[in-house]
């Protein structure tokens, strides 16, 4: 789907809209006065992602996606709009690219035909234990 023109993260960037807000935290008086918390939304659907790339971004995101498919990422970690705004596009290109790593398939381990009598040993010893609790039986007096 990715004819390699524009990189994924780019072209999220380029469709992402940015507002800001007053955001809380510390600033004191200038925090009330001054729009510095950043809400980056970009729409997930709008980015046209491969499959396993879209799953793996629905999981990374969890809550921070809204019902029509907007990604929503929020900053307020800094006091000036500039930084919050880096912030979030850092945030943003993070989440990308985790997503875009495919993750490497477990391989099954096997066992050697010493460790399956080992294992078959022990299960015995354990239920004889446990079968050897609970009421004395009446030919046990």
């Amino acid at each position: 789907m990715d004819d390699g023109a524009e990189p994924l993260t780019a072209r999220a960037l380029r469709l992402a809209s940015e507002s800001f807000l007053a955001g809380s935290g510390p600033g004191g008086q200038n925090a009330n006065k001054v729009a510095t918390e950043v809400e980056l939304r970009v729409n997930i659907y709008a980015l046209r992602l491969p499959v396993p790339v879209f799953a793996r971004l629905r999981a990374l995101a969890g809550g921070r996606i809204a019902g029509n498919g907007d990604l929503i990422i929020t900053s307020k970690a800094h006091r000036t709009q500039e930084a919050n705004r880096q912030d979030a596009r850092e945030k943003l290109a993070a989440l990308i690219a985790q997503a875009e790593v495919e993750p490497k398939r477990r391989a099954k381990t096997r066992l050697n035909r010493v460790g399956k009598t080992e294992r078959l040993k022990v299960k015995k010893v354990r239920g004889a234990v446990k079968a050897n609790r609970g009421k004395p039986k009446a030919s046990d007096w």
